[in-house]
């Protein structure tokens, strides 16, 4: 006893310490932040996170042992634990109550008695106390073993799953690589499938169109063969009746072909055209072609102008369609693609459903109306079409262009049979004479020309404008043409003298487009402001006046009723004004610039713009 006493003294005392207050000075403590927590929630974890917390534990708990080792070394240390309270800590832990009184009362009454001392009884070895903190240790290991347990199965769990979901969009992506993979194949075939049977629709197309050119020939060809028949039985009745009657060889507004109108320079030069289609049809291919080309022109001789009727021939006819528009308004029916440029000029066929429009692109063409088909096609024209107009009888048209050239054009032969040559800059616009052998044409030189299509010639330059003639028009049945200019007036002309008539004025800037109705009472102007004027022509006054701006108006045109006049704007759509109730309604379209308009029969507005295409307007009641 007296050895082991010795030995417990040696490895344990009591020492008294005083802390005073300077010692709190010499810590500085850290403030740690009430939010700071280690573990993260379970919907923000990950196998990556999850080892790095158990790495951040063992790592801790290293530390932990470390100091704990430390603090063991310290010069302060701690007192063993005495024998008797041993033995009462130990019968408390198992809960041995009466035990632990029978145990206090005979340790205090032998201590009293003095049989037994506390140094006597001796201390606690460090066996049992080393033993006790090992088994806390342990036990505090062995949970967290269990907790790294639980938190290794969630995440392999988690691993797991997110292995699946690897496979599935794994899966799914080759899945769809298959199928674009399979999309492309068909696709290259079907590609080669289309450009297998692309030059056969193309081959079918050309047939198409050469088709429609044939049928529109051929009804050309059978309406001139009607025509010759009814000649030619009317000049068999007039023989056998004793009658000299002139055979009339074409239909349409051809005035000169009536006995009234003919002079003997018209009989002269019939009689010569006559002879030259009966040279040109006789002579082979050779070489005395080109000399009885040749002697037929010299014997073609100059048109004489026809002297103005005092009624407007097909009056009647005329009566029919002046019939005034019921209640109602333009819609927009179709649009229809006709030129790859911007299309600068239209006309209406006067006996079949054909337009004829040009462009930008340098070409006419003749399309079938309303489907757009288009029939022919004109080429010849080294800058934009600015014009473009039928003759009366609708077998041959006229175009200008700004090549500085106008340019004739037979419908049978498909082809330029005349080349006018005289302007020096672009020729704006160009018309037809009702009677189908004069033809005028504007220029931005500042005149205007008179052509003869019989001698080829140019018959009259009309001088007096002092800037751009950016149009012009020949009243029906007359000798009288009307020029608007970009000096800001119109001039109407005398065609026989090639002097000025009168001139009016009242635009304050520059006139873009002028027009007759029917009737030929009443003109139609705009300029480049957007302002249209409507002038009477017995009183020589302008009667209304329509603001329509500002942006220009580039073209105008009558309804055959006269009752509708539509304006062509630059804004992108068509302004219609109603004479009978003064009102003005605006159509729009695909909003590009509108660079011309024309009605066509009774129901049908056209509209052609900058982008190419055609615009049909249908009156709906």
């Amino acid at each position: 006893m007296a050895e082991e006493a010795a030995v417990s003294e040696a490895a344990f005392s009591l020492q008294s310490i005083t802390i005073t207050d300077e010692a709190k000075d010499d810590y500085q403590y850290e403030e740690v932040s009430a939010d700071d927590e280690i573990s993260l929630h379970e919907d923000d974890e990950d196998l990556s996170k999850a080892l790095q917390n158990v790495q951040e534990q063992t790592e801790n708990a290293r530390v932990l042992a470390l100091q704990s080792v430390l603090t063991s070394k310290k010069s302060v240390s701690e007192t063993p634990q005495a024998m008797d309270d041993f033995f009462c800590n130990f019968l408390v832990r198992l809960g041995m109550s009466r035990t632990l009184d029978c145990f206090q009362t005979e340790w205090y009454e032998l201590i009293e008695r003095g049989l037994l001392t506390v140094e006597a009884a001796g201390l606690v070895p460090d066996v049992y106390t080393r033993n006790q903190q090992l088994e806390a240790e342990n036990v505090s290991l062995k949970k967290d073993l269990e907790n790294y347990k639980h938190s290794v199965n969630k995440k392999e769990e988690a691993l797991l799953k997110m292995q699946r979901e690897r496979d599935f969009h794994r899966m799914h992506h080759n899945r769809v690589v298959q199928e674009k993979n399979r999309l492309i194949s068909d696709m290259k075939r079907l590609k080669a499938h289309y450009a297998s049977y692309e030059p056969v629709l193309k081959q079918l197309s050309e047939k198409y169109q050469n088709s429609l050119t044939q049928k529109m020939l051929t009804s050309l060809e059978r309406d001139k063969a009607m025509g010759q028949v009814t000649g030619l039985q009317a000049a068999l009745e007039s023989l056998e009746s004793g009658y000299n009657k002139q055979i009339p060889e074409t239909k349409g507004h051809d005035c000169t072909r009536k006995k009234g109108f003919e002079g003997p320079t018209q009989k002269a030069l019939r009689e010569a055209r006559q002879q030259k289609f009966h040279v040109v049809a006789s002579s082979s291919c050779g070489p005395d072609d080109d000399a009885e080309k040749k002697k037929s022109r010299r014997d073609l001789k100059d048109s004489e102008f026809p002297v103005d009727a005092e009624g407007i021939p097909y009056l009647e006819q005329a009566k029919e369609h002046t019939q005034p528009l019921k209640s109602g308004q333009y819609q927009l029916s179709s649009i229809l693609k006709v030129h790859d440029f911007a299309v600068s000029c239209l006309a209406v066929h006067p006996q079949k459903k054909i337009v004829l429009s040009g462009g930008d692109d340098r070409l006419w063409k003749t399309w079938g109306f309303p489907d757009g088909n288009i029939l022919l096609t004109g080429e010849g024209h080294t800058d934009w079409l600015s014009g473009c107009c039928f003759r009366p009888s609708g077998t041959q048209l006229v175009t200008s262009s700004g090549d500085t050239t106008v340019r004739i054009w037979d419908l049978s032969r498909r082809g330029c049979i005349l080349t006018l040559r005289g302007h020096s800059r672009a020729v704006r616009g160009c018309s037809w004479h009702s009677c189908g052998d004069f033809v005028a044409s504007a220029s931005t030189d500042g005149t205007s020309k008179i052509w003869d299509v019989n001698s080829e010639r140019c018959r009259y330059t009309l001088r007096g404008h002092e800037d751009s003639v950016n149009s012009i028009e020949f009243l029906p049945f007359s000798s009288t043409v009307l020029t608007s200019s970009a000096d800001k007036t119109l001039s109407l002309w005398d065609v026989r003298t090639g002097l000025r008539v009168y001139t009016f004025q009242g635009h304050v800037h520059s006139c873009n487009h002028a027009t007759f109705n029917k009737k030929g009472d009443t003109i139609a102007s705009c300029d480049s402001s957007g302002v249209m004027k409507l002038w009477d022509m017995r009183k020589l006054l302008p009667v209304v006046s329509i603001d329509a701006g500002p942006h220009p108006a580039n073209q105008v045109s009558f309804h055959r009723s006269g009752g509708l006049v539509a304006l062509a704007s630059s804004e992108g759509s068509v302004k219609v004004l109603c004479l009978a109730v003064g009102q003005l309604s605006i159509l729009r379209g695909p909003g590009v610039e509108v660079r011309c308009v024309r009605f066509h029969s009774q129901d049908y507005l056209l509209s052609a713009g900058a982008d190419g295409r055609v615009c049909i307007w249908t009156w709906a009641q």
